[in-house]
């Protein structure tokens, strides 16, 4: 009785709500680690490291769903992509808080010379600026009154992943092998859309 109740739209919730469960994982660690004097010396860093590093492996993980779906036929992962985006955004809005809050202090005359002059944050800035409108407009809502525009807005997502790769690539002053590892991924997801693109408009002009 209990497997005939649970419906396809039962089964997508319990999905999505593991799914963000264990997305809020490193959250929830660092809320334990904040509760247990579980830092070390810099607890700032450290607290900015782990949410910028949990946003850009949501991100990446968001831009594998639809690869996956088209390569194994994963039709139940499609609804996936929208939470795990979220879930980046959460991150990354965490993470550029810990820096205006807890580094700089609201000082925005800093602030605001910093993202101009320091080029890591300008492009983790920009990066942010692109996810923005895409958390604003992840609604069903959203989508019906966009329509058509709403693909386009969302594009955007390439444009943050890539500016998120390169925040961490001009963050990092020794050990560059994190984030090559990450560019790395970003770079075959990118590489298999563009491949995607290029054979779907090759058999339509093969159509016509």
């Amino acid at each position: 009785m209990a497997r005939a109740s649970l419906t396809p739209r039962r089964r997508r919730q319990l999905l999505q709500a593991a799914v963000t469960t264990i997305g809020l994982v490193p959250l929830a660690v660092l809320g334990f680690r904040a509760a247990t004097g579980g830092f070390g010396a810099n607890p700032i860093e450290e607290i900015t490291h782990t949410t910028g590093e949990s946003g850009l492996r949501l991100l990446i993980l968001s831009l594998a769903v639809t690869p996956a779906r088209r390569a194994f036929g994963w039709t139940w992962a499609a609804p996936l992509r929208r939470t795990l985006g979220l879930l980046a955004f959460l991150y990354v809005t965490l993470h550029g808080l810990t820096y205006v809050a807890l580094d700089q202090f609201f000082d925005w005359p800093l602030l605001v010379e910093d993202v101009l002059e320091r080029r890591y944050i300008t492009a983790g800035f920009a990066g942010f600026l692109c996810l923005l409108p895409l958390a604003l407009t992840s609604t069903r809502g959203m989508m019906r009154r966009l329509g058509r525009r709403w693909i386009s807005v969302h594009r955007l997502v390439y444009v943050a992943v890539v500016l998120g790769i390169v925040h961490y690539l001009w963050l990092v002053k020794a050990d560059l092998a994190p984030p090559l590892a990450h560019a790395a991924l970003v770079a075959v997801l990118l590489g298999y859309r563009v491949r995607h693109r290029f054979a779907e408009e090759s058999a339509a002009a093969a159509r016509t």
